[in-house]
């Protein structure tokens, strides 16, 4: 019968049974990084479609690198850093409505949102757009909201979970009494109307975080003492990762509405490095980082038993400290890319292509369904009363063009550019629609100028003070 079954798993029809990953010659990798060595289990780096951000070592407080994804080879160790944290950065996240806009948590107990300039750092920045303050002890985890504009959530060692409205500041919800342990990781589900966690009590939660309400647990999901991770499918079960008594990795499917018994379970290997999963909606396909693990495996979900299908496993020499995953409007649809990693080494940051052989030149769009846009579905002021938004979808079939046209309305649309460039661009939706192109962009380039300007007179005020205070201490030496 085992037979059998091995028989029908081997024949089983899947356009992804040949999926292979390759890593990008040295060239191409980000070298001379000296990724950060503290102990927690976040994947240090993310990436979009238009920078890769890597938390590294800083003395005297946080920082993390963001570098355009062209600037490949030799990282000088002078290249500007984001510094504004006080201590360890412990999570990195990029909005998904603003490819400039990244979040981070640390362990000096705040939130900091950024914007980085369009081109990249040309000085070090250590003035986030917004300070998030509420956590007691360190943050560790960093993720916004797949729909809602300006959504944010964040989860402590306080074992407490805030969502902030970043383009007010506020802390609009706090779920303080769910978690009588850490909390290992948070992730939304497809349209952000509930989130589901991973904690030290070994239990995992689905909740409504609006209700406050915890909507589905189980206890034990993995027997396991090690480290668990939870996420979220389209389908709205949940795909778990922990150990099993015995110290093995598992991998292990759940059905929310009646938690009793995983639908599936399935046992790997006996590392102890933590499995950070990494899902595709748009494939099933879920992708299994181990840290300190040197493989990624990956695995098909569909809805017919045993669900969970292993397609293989893409194996190297060297371990990974941490791993970026590209979001789908990022990668090379005339290449069939399906997924792009960005694996850190001790001291390099190396991209790993996945990729279906196709003999034919066309787009392949049975690979490439309708993805999640760069559009927001909701302001978070709607998702705050209530509302649920869908993800706006878009079609990768002209690749990037659409994409860079799209973001570049969402630039403008976001309320966190108020707060840069205090200028009354978010007047009336009307009037937004009826403007024309050429008067968005010139629009953008008085906008670019005046930040300039701006930057300029705060440099040079900056420098009259420095000045001035080197005066009166030359004074006070000739007395």
């Amino acid at each position: 019968m085992a037979a059998n079954n091995d028989m029908r798993r081997v024949v089983r029809q899947s356009k992804f049974r040949h999926v292979f990953g390759q890593a990008v010659k040295n060239d191409q990798c980000y070298d001379d990084i000296r990724v950060s060595r503290v102990t927690w289990d976040s994947s240090f780096c993310a990436v979009n479609p238009k920078f890769v951000a890597l938390i590294i070592e800083a003395s005297g407080g946080g920082a993390f690198l963001v570098l355009p994804l062209h600037k490949t080879g030799r990282i000088d160790k002078a290249y500007p850093t984001v510094c504004g944290h006080t201590g360890p950065v412990l999570d990195i996240d990029w909005c998904p409505h603003n490819d400039h806009v990244i979040a981070s948590g640390s362990e000096d107990c705040t939130v900091m949102v950024w914007q980085i300039p369009e081109n990249g750092l040309v000085t070090s920045m250590s003035e986030p757009l917004v300070i998030l303050e509420g956590h007691s002890k360190r943050v560790g985890i960093i993720t916004w909201h797949p729909t809602a504009r300006n959504v944010l959530l964040s989860a402590g060692c306080d074992n407490q979970i805030y969502i902030w409205n970043a383009g007010t500041g506020e802390a609009v919800i706090r779920l303080e009494d769910m978690h009588p342990d850490v909390i290992f990781n948070v992730t939304w589900n497809r349209n952000g109307s509930l989130i589901c966690t991973a904690c030290k009590d070994k239990t995992i939660r689905v909740i409504d975080p609006r209700k406050e309400a915890i909507v589905a647990e189980k206890e034990k999901a993995h027997e396991g003492a090690r480290p668990m991770r939870a996420i979220f499918l389209a389908d709205g079960n949940v795909l778990t990762t922990g150990f099993s008594r015995m110290s093995e990795r598992q991998l292990a499917l759940w059905n929310t509405d009646n938690m009793e018994e995983p639908m599936t379970v399935n046992e790997m290997d006996t590392s102890n490095g933590v499995l950070l999963p990494f899902y595709d909606p748009d494939t099933s396909i879920v992708y299994l980082c181990g840290k300190g693990d040197s493989s990624i495996r990956y695995f098909e979900i569909t809805d017919e038993a045993p669900y969970v299908h292993f397609l293989s496993t893409f194996a190297t020499k060297e371990p990974q400290r941490g791993m970026g995953y590209m979001p789908k409007r990022g990668l090379d649809v005339n290449k069939c890319e399906i997924a792009r990693f960005y694996k850190l080494h001790e001291r390099k940051c190396e991209p790993i292509v996945m990729t279906v052989p196709r003999k034919s030149d066309l787009f392949q769009d049975d690979l490439y369904p309708d993805t999640s846009g760069p559009d927001a579905a909701l302001e978070a002021e709607e998702w705050f009363d209530g509302k649920n938004g869908d993800p706006i979808l878009i079609s990768l079939k002209n690749g990037y063009v659409q994409g860079k046209h799209r973001e570049f309305k969402v630039v403008k649309k976001n309320i966190l550019d108020s707060k840069v460039t205090k200028n009354s661009e978010n007047s009336s939706p009307a009037n937004k629609s009826a403007s024309s192109t050429p008067l968005i962009k010139s629009e953008a380039k008085l906008e670019e100028i005046l930040k300039e300007i701006k930057s300029l007179k705060d440099l040079v005020s900056s420098q009259e003070k420095r000045i001035i205070k080197l005066e009166d201490q030359m004074s006070k030496i000739a007395i």
